[in-house]
């Protein structure tokens, strides 16, 4: 799900990665590397937590004084305690776990280990909602003030290739809704999904996914996400700004699909959150089982009154 299958999808890559040079920001530190450092104090029992916990903000470019680490106790009962952590690729074949003097073990991640483990991660269910509001604030926020307005329910949603390996827990799944807003400029807003944990499972949310009166037309596309521990939200956001925010209105609703591929670099395509599925044109009255474009997932939705209290 890299280079060569993100570029034939949808207009949300840019959405993972579409920063331009103009714009683009210093690369941060790997997630992963601060991780490793933290889980070899932790095991020396030399950590520094807060400190910790302000790089991985400033590497995902959230507000710094969150609690981000997550520690979570597996293996066997009994033996040598180990702390490792958990690795960023999904199909990692081991893992690098330390001792109470520094040293380096390797596990294999075919299946739990035979010793206790202490597994240090990011709590990316809370990162996903802090980065949604980073995404949130550089949009526009346009709404019309309306007695009730129709919106999108998802009534149920069924999608593959989310779930993961046992060293990184549930899938920490967001969608991205993209249109034009009331004023003629494309916003995006970001709806987390966080049930969304396993693949092949049909769920039944009810949740509500496309807000009509905050755009213009009765058109959106939506992108399905998943962080996958290293997304720098405030790269992110700049970059859906330098990429959507200068598409004109035509006066009809237009794919956004051309130009956004064209602003991702391709070095972007490397640690960005993983493409799940992606949805073309829903319709604001459309009703029933949509398809994703990629053959991965589908989407029952309905439309959906919103009362005025």
């Amino acid at each position: 799900m890299r280079a060569n299958t993100l570029r034939t999808t949808l207009v949300v890559l840019t959405l993972v990665a579409a920063v331009s040079p103009s714009t683009a920001v210093a690369a941060p530190e790997n997630v992963s590397r601060i991780l490793d450092r933290y889980a070899h104090d932790l095991a020396t029992n030399t950590a520094d937590k807060a400190n910790t916990e302000r790089q991985i903000a400033r590497a995902k470019g959230l507000p710094d004084h969150e609690k981000l680490i997550t520690e979570k106790r597996v293996g066997a009962a009994k033996g040598e305690l180990l702390v490792a952590a958990a690795p960023d690729d999904d199909n990692a074949k081991t893992i690098t776990a330390y001792d109470r003097v520094g040293r380096k073990h390797e596990l294999t991640t075919t299946e739990e280990p035979d010793q206790p483990l202490l597994l240090v991660d990011i709590d990316v269910q809370k990162v996903v909602n802090l980065g949604m509001d980073v995404i949130r604030q550089a949009m526009p926020t346009t709404q019309a003030a309306q007695a009730g307005y129709w919106a999108t329910q998802v009534t149920r949603v069924r999608v593959s290739d989310v779930q993961e390996p046992w060293f990184k827990g549930d899938a920490e799944i967001f969608s991205l809704v993209s249109g034009f807003g009331l004023d003629g400029k494309v916003r995006v807003d970001p709806v987390t999904m966080p049930y969304l944990d396993e693949e092949n499972t049909t769920y039944s949310p009810n949740q509500l996914l496309v807000h009509w009166n905050n755009y213009k037309y009765d058109l959106a596309d939506v992108v399905m996400m998943e962080d996958d521990g290293d997304t720098n939200y405030k790269a992110l956001a700049q970059a859906l700004a330098a990429a959507l925010l200068t598409i004109v209105d035509g006066g009809a609703y237009i794919p956004l699909v051309s130009a956004v591929l064209d602003a991702i670099p391709d070095s972007w395509y490397t640690d960005d959150p993983d493409y799940v599925e992606s949805w073309y044109t829903l319709a604001e009255q459309g009703s029933g089982v949509l398809n994703g474009a990629s053959g991965r997932g589908w989407l029952e939705t309905r439309p959906y009154w919103v009362r005025e209290l």
